[in-house]
């Protein structure tokens, strides 16, 4: 008996990295690349320039302290845009508290997340996000 099984391609939901930190950028790859197609980014204008060629995400999540741009200048051209205020974004810091993040960043944002970070629960936040 032969059994014919559709192929199914599994297409991975995009996620947006953009942190200006070389070793943050390594550990959310390493925990993210086998479930994700992940487009990493090293500042907020790096990152707008790729969104504005037409690249929409399904999540980015972003740092707050970066040089050129940062995470804070990031949101909010996100949140303004058309295109991007629907896009979820989580927020990482590690120098910021968070209340002074919600000051910086008077748009809604999807989750904030202190660093160092644990892996796991990223990796929960990130799934009832894109679910």
């Amino acid at each position: 008996m032969v059994s014919l099984e559709k192929n199914k391609e599994v297409v991975k939901k995009r996620i947006l990295l953009v942190d200006d930190e070389i070793a943050i950028l390594k550990l959310l790859e390493f925990i993210l690349k086998k479930d994700y197609e992940l487009v990493i980014k090293n500042n907020g204008f790096d990152a707008l320039t790729w969104l504005d060629n037409g690249n929409i995400p399904d999540l980015i999540i972003s740092d707050m302290e970066m040089p050129y741009f940062d995470g804070a200048d990031f949101v909010r051209s996100l949140k303004v845009s058309g295109y991007f205020r629907d896009v979820p974004v989580i927020v990482l810091s590690g120098s910021d508290s968070l209340e002074n993040i919600k000051t910086r960043i008077p748009y809604p944002i999807n989750d904030l997340i202190s660093k160092p970070f644990n892996p796991s629960i990223l990796k929960d936040k990130i799934k009832i996000i894109l679910n």
